[in-house]
């Protein structure tokens, strides 16, 4: 994907939150690598080939070639691996290191899990549970927060732009599908923005490329999550 250098990884995705952080940092560490649609409605992260590489059936996943064929799961994980093999988007210097890795736990523990929380209650489960809608909502809400405040003081999460960046855009960004909200935190908007307009976000946010299965209406991509992943 990645100027004229043969690809190294191999990288299995969709269009998700997760998986677009991965590209995203492929992207920005100038690693050239293949990408590999997994169809998730059809199950495909499911199938023993796939299980082989991510023994949980998840995306995203890669396997480094150069590196005998060395497979890599969980994102947070991967974004670590390629950092350190790239030397790029985590600091070597202890305490800078230790604070990126902070705010990637923070997302990784907090933003991911609560944001889609908030989607399943919002977008897809069959019955609207306002309690659990709310419930969700209101933490996702908090976390926005929480960044907010931490981002009047610094340009991004970890003082230098960071995998803990690159792990956190692709799911605040999609604040609206959880039926969350930004407005009055100006901090976090302008977060948004600036990492956005990254040549290398807007490249790798568009990994994979679109096919026929993403002109899919909003109810349909509903309920084909409801019928096919929330089971």
């Amino acid at each position: 994907m990645i100027g004229a250098l043969p690809p190294m990884i191999d990288l299995y995705t969709a269009a998700t939150p997760n998986g677009k952080k991965v590209s995203i940092a492929l992207e920005e560490m100038e690693i050239p690598y293949t990408v590999h649609r997994i169809s998730l409605s059809k199950g495909q992260q499911k199938e023993p080939w796939f299980l082989e590489i991510n023994p949980n059936g998840r995306i995203p996943a890669i396997v480094d070639r150069a590196n005998g064929d060395f497979p890599v799961f969980e994102s947070g994980a991967i974004l670590i691996y390629l950092a350190e093999k790239s030397g790029r988007l985590l600091a070597s210097e202890p305490k800078a290191r230790s604070r990126a890795l902070q705010w990637l736990m923070f997302q990784m523990g907090g933003i991911g899990p609560m944001m889609g929380q908030a989607n399943v209650f919002y977008r897809y489960a069959p019955e609207k549970i306002p309690y659990a809608i709310e419930r969700y909502q209101r933490e996702v809400r908090r976390l926005f927060e929480v960044m907010d405040r931490h981002l009047a003081s610094h340009e991004f999460l970890a003082d230098e732009y960071s995998i803990a960046d690159v792990a956190t855009w692709p799911w605040v960004s999609t604040y609206e599908w959880s039926g969350s909200s930004v407005d009055g935190l100006e901090h976090l908007q302008r977060w948004l923005r600036v990492i956005g307009e990254r040549p290398a976000v807007i490249r790798g946010a568009a990994v994979p490329a679109r096919d026929a299965s993403d002109a899919r209406s909003k109810d349909a991509l509903i309920k084909e999550v409801r019928d096919n992943l929330l089971v």
